[in-house]
This record gives C-alpha cells, sequence and structure tokens, in this order.
C-alpha cells in the first residue's frame, strides 16, 4: 500500500513520549511492547481485559478479573480523552490533565451500533430506557448479569457473532431467550448455510427460539422499561431484558475533531501513520488499505507492528493486512460445538468445493478452491484439520495439481491437520 500522505520518519527513529488513547486489546498490548515509555489512557474504570471473553463472563464460566490483561509497565491514566492538539502535541482529558506527547496513538476501538427502533429513544433522551443493553463493555456485561436471574425473559436483537454469544450465555444463566436476526441465516458474514443450520440447532438445543428473516420495528416502553419488542409483522415479544447486538462502528470522533482523515475508520498507510506523521492507528478505528477489521487477530498484529515500526526492532517493519479466521465454542452439556470459518466460504461459480458432512455427529467441513488456491472453509465440530487449513489459506500459495480434483484436500479435511 502506498502512504496516503508524505511523512517524515521522526516517529520510526525515536518515539520519544508514547501516548495510547485506549485499553483494549491493541492499545494495551502496543503499551505492553513499549513499556515505560508509553503513558495508557482509558476511560473504563475497570483494569485492561480481553473482550472476546466476555460472554464467558456473562455465561458465569469466568469472573471478571480472570479475563483481565497483563499490566504494561507505562502510567496507566483512568480517563477519557476529550481533544487532540496537533500543534501543541497535547492530549486533554475530561479531568483536566494535559498529557504530552512525541507520538501518539489512537486505539479508541468502536461503539455499538444502535438501530433506529421506534420508542428506543424519547423525545431529546441520550440514555437507553431500562432494561436495553448494548454488549460491548465489561459494564455492559455486569449490568446484564445484575439484570438475569432463572426465567428472566430476554430479547437478544442481531444473530452475528456476537448476538450468537450473548444468546448463547443468557440461556446458560437460565433465561428464556429469544434471538431475531434481519437476514436469512445466523452469522450469514462467517457461516455458509448448511454451517449456520448446525449452530441454530444447538442455539434451539439450549432453548433459544430463533427468529431469522426478522426485522424488529420498535419497543414498548413502560414506566420507563421496555416491556415489549415489536417484529415487523405485528407480532410482540414480551420481554425483562434487551440486548442490542447490532454490530460495531469505528469510534472515530477524537480523530475527526482534530483534521485526520477519516473514512470508514481512521485512514493510515503500512507504517499504520495518520495523516499526521507524530499520530498513528490500531485496532477497531483503524481502517488500513481500505478495510476496518473490527476483530482480534488484526489488532494485535497491527500493534505488534507498530511496536516494530516505533523501536526499530525490525529493519523493514510494516503491516500488510490480515488474513482472519473466526473461531467460537459453544458450550453445551452434551458437549461444546467448535467451529471455525475462514475467508470465502460461499462457492462462485468455476470455484471447486469439497465437503463432508455427518448429520449424526453434527460435523461438517467445506473447502472451497479457486484455480489452483484455498480460497475459504468452514469447519463444524471437529476442528484437528483446521491447522493445516488454515496455514495453505494464509500462505496463499499454489496447491498441488492433484487438488483439482480435491484428492489432497479431502486428506487434510479427514486426518489430523497438526493444529
Amino acid at each position: 500500500m502506498t502512504a496516503p500522505y508524505e511523512h517524515d520518519d521522526t516517529t520510526a527513529a525515536d518515539p520519544g513520549r508514547v501516548v495510547v488513547i485506549g485499553t483494549g486489546l491493541a492499545g494495551t498490548r502496543l503499551a505492553q511492547r513499549l513499556g515505560e515509555r508509553a503513558t495508557l489512557i482509558g476511560e473504563e474504570t475497570h483494569a485492561p481485559y480481553n473482550r472476546v471473553l466476555l460472554a464467558e463472563v456473562l455465561a458465569g464460566t469466568y469472573a471478571p478479573d480472570v479475563i483481565e490483561l497483563p499490566r504494561a509497565a507505562g502510567r496507566h491514566l483512568r480517563t477519557r480523552a476529550v481533544r487532540i492538539d496537533r500543534e501543541r502535541r497535547l492530549v486533554q482529558c475530561e479531568n483536566g490533565d494535559e498529557v504530552g506527547y512525541d507520538t501518539l496513538v489512537l486505539a479508541t476501538g468502536s461503539n455499538p451500533v444502535l438501530p433506529p427502533l421506534r420508542g428506543l429513544f424519547a423525545p431529546g433522551a441520550t440514555e437507553l430506557p431500562g432494561g436495553v443493553h448494548a454488549f460491548r463493555t465489561m459494564d455492559d456485561c455486569l449490568a446484564l448479569s445484575g439484570a438475569v436471574t432463572e426465567g428472566t425473559r430476554a430479547v437478544v436483537i442481531g444473530g452475528g457473532l456476537l448476538g450468537v454469544s450473548a444468546a448463547r450465555a443468557l440461556a446458560r444463566r437460565g433465561a428464556q431467550v429469544v434471538l431475531t436476526q434481519q437476514s436469512e441465516r445466523l452469522m450469514e458474514r462467517q457461516l455458509d448455510p448448511a454451517s449456520s443450520e448446525l449452530v441454530r440447532r444447538h442455539l434451539t438445543d439450549l432453548g433459544v427460539e430463533i427468529h431469522t428473516e426478522c426485522r424488529v420495528r420498535g419497543v414498548g416502553v413502560v414506566d420507563g422499561h421496555v416491556r415489549r419488542v415489536e417484529l415487523h409483522d405485528g407480532y410482540v415479544l414480551g420481554t425483562d431484558v434487551t440486548v442490542l447486538a447490532c454490530g460495531v462502528r469505528p469510534r472515530v470522533g477524537l480523530a475527526q475533531a482534530a483534521g485526520l482523515t477519516v473514512r470508514k475508520g481512521v485512514v493510515v498507510d503500512d507504517a499504520l501513520r495518520t495523516g499526521d506523521p507524530r499520530i498513528h492507528a490500531i485496532g477497531d478505528c483503524a481502517q488500513h488499505a481500505g478495510t476496518v477489521y473490527g476483530l482480534a487477530t488484526p489488532a494485535l498484529e497491527q500493534a505488534d507492528a507498530l511496536a516494530d515500526v516505533l523501536t526499530g526492532a525490525a529493519a523493514t517493519a510494516a503491516y500488510t493486512g490480515t488474513r482472519t479466521l473466526t473461531r467460537l465454542t459453544l458450550p453445551h452439556e452434551a458437549g461444546p460445538l467448535d467451529l471455525a470459518a475462514f475467508g470465502e466460504t460461499e462457492a462462485l461459480p468455476g470455484d471447486d468445493v469439497v465437503q463432508l458432512a455427518d448429520a449424526t455427529r453434527g460435523t461438517y467441513r467445506k473447502v472451497v478452491v479457486r484455480g489452483d488456491r484455498l480460497v475459504g472453509g468452514v469447519l463444524v465440530g471437529e476442528l484437528a484439520t483446521v491447522g493445516a487449513l488454515a496455514h495453505a489459506w494464509e500462505s496463499n500459495e499454489s496447491l498441488p495439481a492433484d487438488d483439482a480434483v480435491g484428492a489432497p484436500l479431502l486428506h487434510l479435511l479427514t486426518h489430523d491437520g497438526g493444529l
């Protein structure tokens, strides 16, 4: 990728005082790598934690302290950054502090998308009504945990990865869960129809009621508390707790106010620099080569790449993108449902597909080959082969000629691939 701006190499030669805004996976990982030279600014009162495992806290599998991240050696300021003064190279904070920087890193993450549902916000209101929860932060998780007891009626709006995780966690806590999904299947961004159906079956076995191709029209509020979720066909769901799992949006307000280029996210080059050579961006808020990932693995890879850039640990340090693999484990008394998905799980005309399914064991494996390259796959159930398949996909190298008829890929699908 060509840098979108002209830069000097000041930060690469000597990053000086590094200030990192954001205590999620990306920001905390970078601060850990930089040690005492980094100051971490984050508005959450909790110690930095692994957001990926929030569903396990909600389910009661882990206590909150179990998912805390290792502490970085530098300063950690628990306050909200409200303004970037690029001319004076200062971060102004809500508590009145002004923190000087030589290098500034935006790791501000993302905000939950709040759907435009009728009745969700009263005129002039900025807070969600009682009983409605986003599911993005530890505070969200703890509030949900406190609101759910055995038999609580819960409606989850959104059937992506986050919605599926939330519905499963609530069901494990004994709630009566209804999951609504606007598209025709669960986790449609990651899974093909067959694997999505296995996830649906697993949730149904947990007692979750699922409505797909179902648009939520509005909510009904009684005495400041949402008690009804109204579907587009007129059907009404009674609810005590409503969870919004409708996706996330990069948190770019600070960058925009500072005059940095923002499209879907904060635009960065291969050194993860913005248009200001003193300011970088990583994680959910960053847009690299047109892509905002919004996933844990790219966030960590960007943090490591930027640490190398700033410290000169690698002579040619750069971030060139991430090929992402989604993994999810859905525990159940009868045995967990494990799944992994990567690349393009839906075949195009002319693609070769190798597919194995065992309905009795609830396993499903599929890979998609385009020309001489593995372009995607999905596995549900036994994941012993995912390591070898993911390696073949990530390397993006030509497969042996026999793969055109599926023989070596069939071997990968049916043998331990070295996970």
